[in-house]
């Protein structure tokens, strides 16, 4: 689904690639990942703690996830799909994104899937990922053995391309010659996975071991200086390897080599486009909505919490588009959003669309509720906490005006189903509450329709704007779901958050102005606690000191300060300091994530 939205040029983790060949964790089990969490535990990353949170509803109890069936995807989708097994490699969402851009359905699922389970789903192809661990390991991850039977393509990328050839009689041994990072490889098959593709080709590498030794059958397709076997074919038994990752941005043909095995080899067909996925998922939702007011006897009402963010935006319109009137979008207003936001919010969703909209005016509960809280994650309790109150009882109003809710709309994304199907992640210390499916209250009486839950971010984007939502609520940058609590450092008041919704808004303003704000994750202004001395006219100031973030990154996981031109950094500064009452000083993050976070709280 690559219609729509382009998106940054850096892949996540890339820095962190050198890591592939740490001493191998515990061997894994039937459920659980190569690292022993349970499958969708999210062992790559602790949740991208930064990513806007479209329903607070998901944030304020530590309640079981929904539960889902292996063989959960798309009720209507296209016969053709590609599974990615996922062996732990940093890179292994990656890979399920990219077949995306080909508009292929992809899924990521885990590596000891059963075969009986991968050919229910009926895929087109088989994409074996990287991973950690080195294949000759005793107890190294490996797939059902079905899936060398040719059957369905298969493709392994760097582990994946070694298992295939230890697996079927090859050798895989240490090389002394390690790559890691930039690396050029050579094309000695120019048919297949390499088709259009120029002889000598620059790749991204990760890997400590090579391929000695093909299996019988089996030929190269490519070499480097370190090894003669970077790639490897049996095209009559559909089996295929590369030793690099045709995944990140660093292999600039790696797309090619996708596109080639998806829908040159596999001979997928791209159906799975913005147009395709509106049209199959409004009408799974009026099906599904009717059936169970047929049954019941109900009106099948629908309630939706919008928290100004873009997942959210569209869950609602998909629904809306599905049962119009019976849909009811609920908006706390919190007070914590960021200038003029609620206003666009409600021209957007009121006006302009014209859904059913209950505004709930809740900013005097929650600054009551925030006074003196000076530790982050107390806030964001807090806030999730009083939104749940504001939420229920406002569902609560309208329940008793209609009877019964049936459905309640959650805007959960793709990766949230992968690393949240448990409420515990693999990281032991809390960095940062987060929101994922696993927050909502286990007695709520509704059932859950959640929309985007096959979707990557950027195809939530692309299907929004297919739906003609506008580019200031599609394209917005993340949000975080305390809004500016947790932008500003210490306690939250209603004079400090005027102030930091000023300097925000200077902030966002000059940076669209420079024409920059598609080219960054996030950018924003925060609120310190420091006061400094500064001098205004001809007196003494004493007055706040804001501090300026700005982030590049394509998925929030891992993220660079971005180097803003110095004439852009001091139009802000100089708007901030004379526009912005009690401000005498500016400042510029040049953390990048890791060490830092993005947000500051």
């Amino acid at each position: 689904m690559a219609d729509g939205v382009a998106e940054a040029e850096r892949d996540p983790a890339i820095d962190e690639v050198g890591r592939d060949h740490a001493p191998p964790p515990p061997g894994g089990q039937r459920g659980k990942t190569i690292h022993g969490e349970p499958a969708n535990a999210g062992h790559r990353v602790l949740a991208p703690d930064d990513a806007e949170v479209e329903a607070y509803l998901e944030t304020a109890l530590n309640a079981p996830a929904p539960t889902r069936s292996a063989l959960d995807r798309p009720a209507t989708i296209e016969p053709d799909s590609v599974v990615v097994l996922d062996f732990g490699s940093q890179f292994a969402q990656l890979i399920a994104r990219r077949v995306r851009e080909l508009n292929v359905y992809s899924e990521l699922i885990p590596h000891d899937t059963p075969w009986a389970e991968i050919e229910a789903r009926s895929p087109k192809a088989i994409i074996l990922s990287g991973g950690p661990n080195s294949v000759y390991d005793a107890d190294a991850p490996k797939p059902d053995p079905a899936i060398w039977t040719g059957r369905i393509p298969v493709l392994g990328i760097c582990y994946g391309a070694q298992l295939m050839a230890l697996e079927l009689g090859g050798d895989v041994l240490p090389t002394s010659k390690r790559e890691y990072g930039p690396a050029s490889v050579t094309i000695t098959d120019g048919d297949g996975l390499f088709d259009g593709l120029d002889r000598d080709q620059p790749v991204w590498m990760s890997h400590g071991d090579s391929i000695t030794r093909l299996p019988a059958g089996f030929t190269s397709t490519a070499e480097t200086d370190s090894t003669a076997f970077a790639g490897l074919q049996a095209p009559s038994r559909n089996l295929y390897g590369i030793q690099f990752h045709p995944e990140v941005v660093h292999t600039p043909k790696g797309r090619d080599v996708l596109r080639n095995f998806v829908l040159g080899i596999a001979g997928a067909s791209p159906t799975w486009t913005p147009a395709n996925f509106i049209e199959q998922t409004v009408a799974g939702i009026r099906d599904r909505v009717n059936a169970h007011a047929r049954a019941t006897g109900s009106e099948g009402l629908v309630i939706c919490a919008l928290s100004g963010g873009v997942d959210s935006a569209v869950a609602a319109a998909l629904v809306h588009r599905a049962v119009g009137d019976r849909l009811t979008c609920i908006y706390v207003d919190h007070g914590l959003m960021r200038k003029k936001e609620s206003e666009l919010l409600r021209v957007t969703f009121e006006r302009d669309l014209g859904m059913k909209l209950v505004m709930v005016d809740a900013r005097q509960r929650f600054l009551a509720r925030l006074a003196g809280v000076e530790d982050p994650e107390q806030k964001r309790k807090i806030i999730g906490d009083e939104f749940i109150r504001v939420f229920e009882e406002e569902a609560d109003r309208i329940k008793g005006d209609a009877g019964r809710i049936d459905f309640l709309t959650q805007g959960t994304l793709y990766p949230d189903v992968i690393e949240s199907a448990t409420s515990e992640t693999k990281a032991a210390q809390k960095i940062k509450t987060h929101h994922n499916v696993g927050g909502l209250p286990a007695d709520l009486s509704f059932q859950l329709i959640e929309p985007l839950r096959y979707l990557f971010k950027d195809e939530v984007r692309a299907v929004g704007l297919e739906m003609g939502l506008p580019d200031a609520m599609v394209l917005r940058q993340p949000f975080p779901g305390p809004g500016l609590a947790i932008r500003i450092i210490g306690e939250v008041t209603a004079e400090r958050l005027d102030t930091l919704r000023e300097a925000d808004w200077i902030v966002i303003d000059e940076i669209k102005a420079a024409g920059l704000y598609r080219s960054l994750w996030q950018s924003f202004a925060i609120l310190t606690p420091v006061l400094s001395v500064g001098v205004m006219g001809d007196g003494r100031t004493y007055a706040n000191v804001v501090a300026i973030r700005a982030v590049t990154s394509e998925d929030g996981m891992t993220a660079d300060w971005a180097k803003l031109p110095y004439d852009v950094l001091g139009r802000i500064s100089s708007r901030i300091v004379n526009e912005v009452p009690g401000v005498n000083r500016v400042v510029y993050d040049i953390s990048s994530k890791p060490p830092a976070t993005i947000e500051w709280e």
